[in-house]
């Protein structure tokens, strides 16, 4: 009887011990959590306005008190239009926003290069002059791969690679330094309308 006794004491102080280990994890995560949200939450903030100019972003916690078990909504107010869910906008206005939560997650956590493929496809001619002010901006900070088939996106880039097939079967890249005079056949295309 003492055997059982004994193996049941330690089941128990393993099942505490467990409990304590689980508890100061959660406390750790939440608090690594909340740090990380806020400087999210402040560089979507920041970013928002460039995007939709007079325009307001947060983010918010769907579960303030348990964080972890939680979700986080993305509200805007528009230009000239109240607080609302970024559920209830438009294609247009879903990809703007969630460029902006982008670059503010690129921001807060740099990597060494970011791929945007097609990102501005989505978007009108004037949003894609918002989306470009934005990726020169932050271009001085990040490397961008950029995957486009936009010609006013392309005009910001520093480089274009393109493939071509001279020959059937024969692909080849090409590239062009968008820093240095373009060649006569590309001034045309992209001349400053």
């Amino acid at each position: 009887r003492d055997f059982i006794t004994k193996q049941r004491d330690e089941v128990i102080s393993s099942i505490d011990l467990l409990e304590a280990a689980i508890a100061e994890i959660e406390e750790t995560s939440q608090s690594k959590f909340l740090d990380i949200f806020a400087r999210i939450n402040q560089e979507f903030s920041g970013l928002f306005p460039i995007l939709f100019p007079t325009g307001e972003g947060k983010l918010e916690l769907t579960n303030p008190e348990s964080p972890l078990e939680g979700g986080v909504e993305i509200l805007c107010r528009l230009p000239g239009k109240s607080l609302k869910p970024m559920s209830l906008f438009s294609g247009g206005e879903k990809a703007l926003t969630a460029i902006s939560l982008i670059f503010a997650l690129l921001k807060t956590k740099p990597t060494p290069f970011c791929f945007l493929d097609e990102v501005d496809a989505p978007l009108d001619e004037a949003n894609v002059g918002r989306y470009n002010r934005v990726l020169e901006a932050l271009s001085a900070q990040f490397q961008f791969i950029v995957i486009t088939h936009n010609r006013r996106t392309m005009e910001v880039l520093d480089t274009l690679y393109g493939i071509t097939m001279q020959e059937p079967g024969v692909l080849k890249v090409v590239g062009v330094d968008m820093q240095k005079e373009l060649p006569p056949h590309l001034r045309k295309a992209f001349k400053d309308e």
